[in-house]
């Protein structure tokens, strides 16, 4: 089965202090109305895996699903849309921020734009927070349903040339309506845990020398007789 059609909900929170332990994980993030959760849906090949809402901005909590073998997708709040009071404003930047500077299990980004609207001021922001991290992220230029063939292939090619000096990022295009990429993102982010969760282990096998290499032989505790 691939794998975001394992997904089944795991958890919602609002805090930092109540984020669920996981192996790995991969956040799906983009600007409201970018077609984040129609995309999230389409992959899951779920109608409401996550809520597609006519008012954009309306996901306000960062939500987990699981995908099984402890690896798990993170919907984010959408960014730059949403009309709600500052104070609530001000902990979405928040517990974006430090959610995805300081979640040791975050290994990669699913970024959606708009394809008729790519590389905005906000996305560049995401882009160059986030690419501090030194993390991968994986551009999805959601609707190109909308835009003819030549304009998908200069849309793409474009947003390519404006990413040269970001070799950490990678781009498609993807259409959550004729299901157009799905293909491409499950090897994108199956390739990311396969090798996260590849290295866990090998590091979990050196530890486990090392500590055998350290104890001391039998008999040997070191006790006065």
């Amino acid at each position: 089965m691939p794998l975001f059609q394992n997904a089944t909900f795991f958890t919602t929170v609002n805090h930092l202090n109540t984020l669920p332990y996981t192996r790995a994980e991969v956040a799906f993030a983009g600007r409201s109305n970018a077609g984040k959760s129609s995309a999230l849906n389409t992959l899951a090949n779920r109608t409401r895996l996550a809520f597609v809402s006519k008012t954009p901005g309306r996901t306000q909590h960062i939500n987990f699903f699981d995908l099984g073998q402890e690896r798990f997708l993170v919907d984010l709040p959408g960014y730059g849309y949403a009309q709600v009071p500052e104070a609530i404003r001000v902990h979405w930047v928040e517990l974006l921020g430090r959610y995805l500077r300081e979640r040791t299990s975050l290994i990669g980004l699913l970024l959606i734009m708009d394809a008729r609207h790519p590389l905005k001021d906000l996305d560049w922001h995401m882009l160059n927070y986030f690419g501090s991290t030194g993390k991968p992220v994986h551009i999805l230029l959601s609707k190109s349903d909308k835009l003819s063939r030549q304009e998908q292939a200069k849309t793409l090619a474009a947003v390519k040339a404006e990413l040269k000096d970001h070799p950490q990022v990678s781009v498609q295009l993807f259409s959550s309506l004729k299901k157009q990429g799905m293909e491409t993102v499950e090897t994108v982010v199956e390739g990311w845990f396969n090798d996260e969760l590849a290295a866990q282990a090998l590091h979990e096998i050196v530890a486990a020398q090392d500590e055998d290499t350290t104890a001391p032989p039998a008999g040997e505790t070191g006790a006065i007789n």
